[in-house]
């Protein structure tokens, strides 16, 4: 009987799960709404078939949710290198109030590297 309950709750955790960490909306939605404001290029093809996922006069600037905030900060800098453009990020910030601790890291390195950045939410989309 206890292994039962113990499946049963194992499965509830596991069918929650994706649910919660599902997206409200795609990066390239983002991504759309704030190139077309800073008149950039989406998904700029590098030389090596690397993309930049908005590259505007001044700035090589990569997107991504919160949760990926290392991950932006470094492609963003081989963005900048590759373009000769200055890196940015973009983080989307889709639960604010859970993503505290992501926001406060990336702050961290972003600011230590001198890293433009900005950042996105839901209600963003609709302007």
């Amino acid at each position: 009987m206890r292994r039962l309950i113990l499946f049963l709750i194992l499965l509830i955790l596991l069918i929650s799960i994706p649910v919660y960490s599902k997206r409200l909306h795609y990066e390239k939605e983002y991504q759309a709404v704030w190139c077309r404001n800073h008149c950039g290029q989406t998904e700029y093809i590098l030389n090596d078939g690397a993309r930049v996922d908005c590259l505007t006069k001044t700035h090589a600037v990569e997107f991504d949710f919160a949760s990926k905030w290392a991950e932006s900060i470094g492609q963003a800098l081989y963005y900048g290198i590759k373009t000769h453009r200055k890196p940015a990020v973009v983080l989307i910030l889709e639960n604010p109030q859970y993503e505290d601790r992501y926001v406060n890291r990336f702050k961290t390195v972003a600011n230590y590297l001198c890293l433009d950045y900005w950042f996105m939410y839901e209600k963003d989309l609709i302007k």
